[in-house]
Formats: C-alpha cells, sequence, structure tokens
C-alpha cells in the first residue's frame, strides 16, 4: 500500500509541474552584432523596453523590437519587465499620445524578429531560447 501511495504522489507531483512548466521557460535576449556590450542587467532591459532610455550603459545605442504576442513574449515581459502585455503596450502607448517615443517595431514569429535585430543596426529584441539566433549577438542579463 505504501509503495502505491508513493508511486501516486511521485505521479502526482510529475503531472503537477508539467502543468506548471512555460514552454520558453528560458528567453534568449539578442541583439543586432553592432552593439558592443555582451550583458545588460535587467534595469537596463527594461528601461530599454519601456521607452525610458535608448542607450545602454556603454554608450551602445539600441532600439527594442517586440513579438506580437506568444510565450517568448509572455514570459520575458514577465520575467524582464515586470508588467503584462495590457499594461506594457498602455505604457507604450501614453509614451505615443504624448509625444515622447513611438511603438516599437512588432513581429509575428521569432524567425523574422531574429533576421530584423540581424539586418539592424542598434536592434535589440528577445526570442525562446529554442530559435535559432546564430545570426545575432546573445546578451546574458545580469
Amino acid at each position: 500500500m505504501k509503495k502505491k501511495l508513493f508511486v501516486f504522489l511521485v505521479a502526482l507531483v510529475a503531472f503537477a509541474s508539467l502543468l506548471s512548466a512555460r514552454p520558453y521557460a528560458q528567453v534568449a535576449v539578442i541583439a543586432n552584432p553592432s552593439v558592443k556590450a555582451t550583458a545588460i542587467s535587467k534595469g537596463e532591459l527594461s528601461d530599454v523596453f519601456t521607452g525610458a532610455s535608448s542607450s545602454l550603459s556603454d554608450g551602445s545605442h539600441v532600439v527594442p523590437v517586440l513579438l506580437k504576442q506568444g510565450a517568448a513574449h509572455e514570459t520575458f515581459l514577465s520575467d524582464f519587465i515586470g508588467k503584462s502585455d495590457a499594461a506594457f503596450r498602455t505604457t507604450w502607448r501614453s509614451l505615443v499620445f504624448t509625444g515622447e517615443g513611438s511603438m516599437p517595431k512588432t513581429f509575428n514569429s521569432e524567425a523574422a524578429m531574429v533576421d530584423y535585430v540581424a539586418a539592424t543596426p542598434g536592434a535589440i529584441g528577445y526570442v525562446g531560447k529554442g530559435t535559432e539566433h546564430d545570426k545575432v549577438k546573445t546578451l546574458a542579463v545580469k
């Protein structure tokens, strides 16, 4: 009886962990090779993607690009920006409405984002770590 209970509990824990796992548990922050930095702080990343800054601490000018939706987008916003998609877009709409910024370019797919970041000096974005991104630089997040 104890063995059956143990097996049941192990199966239950395994099932619960599958339900809570996100498809993109990790996100890679990518940048055009022209960006001098090899790492970025979570604060700098937040400042760039919320329109508070357009450069990194090393002086590199950066332009954020976004995914329109998806697991990588949701994970990036929650893990690095600390906002929901709705709150994030509201922040940008306020900047656009007041003339303090313009909405970042957005992409329907991670592959399209990688291609754009690879071809655009200063571009910075994000993809799921499983997405092919050899054409761009990966920034470590500190």
